[in-house]
């Protein structure tokens, strides 16, 4: 009997053409397997038991890495004499998936460490379970000649290894080993790479270490001179760190880790790790200031599991660039961009083809809440609620951008981006779309992008050619990210807080209330509107906010913000009273947690943005149980809710005497049961009990919890983010789920 099965998933980079070779034997079964342009193919010959067998093991023990999507199975002739591992086929476009890069697996660590091991202390270890895959990956099929490794000729011991079918190595495509490099160079210092940058690190240098998707920049993070250095060297502002520790223990000594926090440090992408800092915790106050969090994580290269045993110490471990620049990944843009920031360099001769940042999470409800999706999770697909019959590029937000590629149920968000504020970063952008494309084998016919006519996101989707174009509401797709991120495509009622997005009247949304579905949404309340004094101004200033919510509240007496910005106060609040192109009206939610920050004394003026709100957040009390009233009436329909009368609690609350940590987290519950209050009033109207939250502000979790508490004791059905984040880098996502949508439904009525 004669089959010939296909397999799809992440089926490539991950061992399982080794697997299915090492099944077929142990069964006797003849045949061969190879990786094509659309997974792997395996052609098998032998007793119909037998392959029935094979069949259902090759689901149930698939190589831990691999996502299997669809096993299909015809007949077919095969003529083969034992089994055999093939050349990979390159005809056709690509379909098949890439796996993410992976941190290192156990036994290769175990290998590291054993002086009699012949990859000792070698700082490229890795095999068919771990080690880098996207990131090192030219073109598919994943096979050592697509990839970065093809400089690198095997040595006989790796020759040996990767064509015994008994090896841990067999077909492991980076295989490699100190004979045959990769290598390691030191530049900037003297002495063995590890043990002069050991050395650097302790001598309160800065240190440019090369990663798997880029370069980071590293000092010890107890050195308080040193942070503060790079710091200014970087022009960080008060953006945090990110720290990387040995282990559990060390991450133990400097942070509260639970269950869930020891399992995501864990976890085989490595991401950081926001966790609560402990009191006596041994890190620069420049590290994290005025934080009382900490981004942690575990080694996850060789290269920085030796740094950390040789250097003894927790080390910062940061994006190597300047300011807001995406992470410079190739050796000669590095060493000449980072030469007035870094004292040496601790670099390779390993060719990073696709930079990826750090991917970054937080704990909340007993799992991951993703902030940041990039490296160890980008390229492993959504799931479209609804298949694209067309092939999609949603181009993403200004902020935090990712873009998306569409095809079919598969929607693939990109790594991490940036901001797309200046042309590195753009030029970036460009070159990551035009490498996925070619990854996945994707000719975008349609392009969603914002409705945003400044975006660059959306100035680039206006120059592509032959393409039709889908123009996407902000928070219509954050709402369609969400549904797309819980598999659902119906209409809920949707609740989108954020900064900014540009509303569908031509206004500056960001406290939305919408009654939505994939492909469609209406606008059903929001935040009141207040003026932006001074516009983007009031976005890195947030006392401007505090002045344009008190210039209607006359009554209300001038708080300590007030007296603190003198005369700019008196000038702003004009400002805003006057209204026009200076202070345009925005119903945003972030701006109002701005105003409250620099009510209660948080600050009057940010680096980075959400600093005035994250720290709000981080000051509340959370003993405190009440919360501020607030009121709703209705506007043509529309629902509007109160900010200022928030606004006004707190300043009566701080007035009589309250402490700001209670005054926060007064003000944090009125939130809440404001967004509780008019979703009860949208339910009556239309009948809908499902809630999607979405959009930056709900990274907040002392809000997000109040709020999912209230709506579930409401009787509430509520949607919430996993696979991506709830802020703008999930935008893509819901631009692709919203073109797809009305793709399917334009094809089903018979147009385009």
């Amino acid at each position: 009997m004669g089959v010939l099965v296909r397999v799809e998933g992440i089926v490539q980079g991950v061992g399982f053409r080794p697997f299915v070779y090492g099944l077929a034997t142990r069964l006797g079964l003849s045949g061969r397997v190879g990786n094509d342009g659309h997974g792997v193919f395996v052609e098998l010959e032998g007793d119909r038991p037998l392959i029935r067998e094979f069949l259902h093991r090759l689901e149930r023990d698939a190589p831990p890495l691999a996502a299997i999507e669809r096993v299909t199975v015809r007949r077919g002739a095969v003529h083969a004499a034992g089994f055999t591992i093939v050349p990979s086929a390159s005809a056709g476009a690509s379909r098949t998936l890439v796996s993410p890069d992976i941190a290192t697996c156990a036994d290769c660590l175990a290998e590291l460490r054993d002086p009699a091991d012949r990859r000792y202390r070698y700082p490229f270890v890795n095999c068919v379970n771990c080690g880098p895959r996207l990131t090192i990956v030219r073109a598919m099929p994943y096979d050592r000649p697509l990839t970065t490794m093809s400089g690198f000729a095997m040595c006989a011991d790796c020759h040996t290894e990767y064509h015994d079918p008994a090896d841990r190595r067999f077909h492991a495509q980076p295989i490699c080993c100190p004979s045959c490099g990769p290598r390691l160079k030191l530049v900037g210092a003297t002495g063995d790479p590890l043990v002069g940058s050991a050395r650097v690190l302790r001598a309160g240098g800065v240190l440019a270490v090369k990663g798997l998707g880029g370069y980071h920049l590293s000092v010890l993070a107890s050195d308080d001179r040193a942070a503060a250095e790079l710091r200014r060297r970087k022009r960080r502002g008060d953006k945090p760190f990110a720290v990387m520790v040995a282990d559990l223990d060390a991450a133990r000594r400097l942070c509260e880790v639970d269950a869930t926090g020891a399992a995501l440090l864990k976890d085989r992408a490595r991401p950081v790790v926001l966790l609560p800092r402990r009191p006596d915790a041994a890190v620069a106050d420049a590290v994290a200031p005025g934080q009382r969090r900490l981004g942690l994580m575990l080694p996850y290269t060789p290269l920085h599991h030796l740094l950390l045993a040789d250097t003894a110490a927790p080390i910062v471990l940061t994006s190597g660039n300047v300011a807001d620049e995406p992470i410079l990944y190739d050796d000669r843009a590095a060493l000449e961009n980072l030469a007035g920031i870094a004292d040496a360099f601790l670099t390779h001769d390993r060719p990073i083809h696709l930079r990826a940042d750090d991917s970054v999470v937080r704990p909340f409800d007993g799992k991951a809440m993703v902030v940041r999706r990039s490296r160890g999770h980008s390229p492993r697909p959504c799931t479209l609620p609804l298949a694209t019959t067309r092939q999609v590029l949603a181009c993403g937000a200004e902020l935090k951008n990712t873009f998306c590629l569409a095809k079919g149920a598969h929607a693939f968000v990109s790594p991490h981006i940036g901001d797309l504020e200046n042309w590195p970063t753009f030029r970036s952008y460009v070159e990551t779309v035009r490498h996925f494309c070619g990854l996945f084998g994707i000719r975008p016919e349609v392009v969603a992008h914002d409705l945003h006519p400044e975006y660059l996101s959306t100035k680039h989707a206006l120059t592509l050619p032959d393409v039709e174009l889908v123009p996407v509401q902000h928070h219509h797709a954050h709402i369609a990210s969400c549904l797309a991120d819980n598999g659902e495509s119906g209409r809920v009622i949707g609740v989108a807080f954020d900064g900014l997005g540009y509303g569908a009247d031509g206004t500056l949304w960001g406290g939305e209330f919408l009654l939505a579905d994939l492909a469609s949404f209406e606008r059903a309340g929001h935040l009141a509107r207040v003026p932006m004094p001074g516009g983007a101004m009031a976005v890195r200033q947030p006392w401007r906010m505090a002045a344009a919510y008190l210039a209607d509240l006359p009554d209300v007496e001038a708080p300590p913000v007030a007296a603190r910005n003198g005369p700019r106060w008196r000038q702003v609040t004009a400002l805003a009273r006057a209204g026009g192109l200076g202070a345009p009206l925005t119903s945003s939610a972030g701006r109002l947690f701005d105003a409250v920050a620099a009510l209660v004394g948080v600050r009057d003026t940010v680096t980075y943005e959400g600093q005035a709100a994250i720290e709000l957040e981080q000051l509340a009390d959370p003993h405190e149980k009440g919360g501020y009233p607030a009121g709703v009436s209705r506007d043509g329909g529309l629902l509007v809710a109160s900010g200022a009368d928030l606004v006004r609690a707190v300043v009566a609350d701080l007035a009589a005497g309250a402490g700001p940590a209670v005054v926060s987290a007064r003000f944090h519950h009125g939130v809440a049961e404001l967004i509780v209050r008019c979703c009860r009033l949208l339910r009556e109207d239309s009948g809908l009990a499902t809630v999607a939250l979405s959009g930056g502000v709900f990274q907040n979790v002392l809000l997000l919890r109040r709020t999912l508490d209230g709506l579930r004791a409401a009787g509430f059905r509520v949607l919430t983010h996993a696979a991506v984040p709830v802020n703008d880098a999930g935008i893509s996502l819901g631009q692709a789920a919203v073109a797809a949508a009305r793709d399917h439904i334009g094809r089903s009525s018979g147009t385009s």
